[in-house]
């Protein structure tokens, strides 16, 4: 098994950026696919980013309009997330996944996962 956690979430102004992190343990993500999901109190989980194990290929949704970029650094067992140009509506707490042979956006179709990280966007 893999256990998740994620850090580098915070209160930040609308427009501003943070950089989220899932540091891996128990065993290497080199070979698995890694995602970021979110979700906000009283809504359902929302896929954010996924990429491949190479990192060659990645996936966003649509929502997030190119502001997050999605990497990660097997030889750290670390994966990534950088949000720019944050809103209001990205208020909610980060989750990082790992598992499945390919990107999906389904959160069921993941395995593991992290307790998560607050994402606050207010003035």
């Amino acid at each position: 098994q893999v256990q998740l956690v994620e850090s580098g979430g915070g209160l930040v102004q609308p427009g501003g950026s943070l950089r989220l992190s899932c540091a891996a343990s128990g065993r290497t993500i080199s070979t698995y696919i890694m995602a970021w999901f979110c979700q906000a109190p009283g809504k359902e989980r929302e896929f954010v980013a996924g990429i491949s194990w190479s990192g060659r290929s990645t996936l966003y949704a649509d929502s997030m309009k190119g502001r997050f970029t999605i990497s990660r650094d097997n030889a750290k067992n670390t994966v990534y997330l950088q949000m720019h140009n944050l809103h209001p509506e990205d208020t909610a707490v980060y989750y990082c996944a790992a598992d499945p042979s390919r990107i999906l956006t389904r959160s069921l179709a993941y395995t593991y996962w992290g307790p998560g990280t607050q994402v606050t966007v207010s003035s």
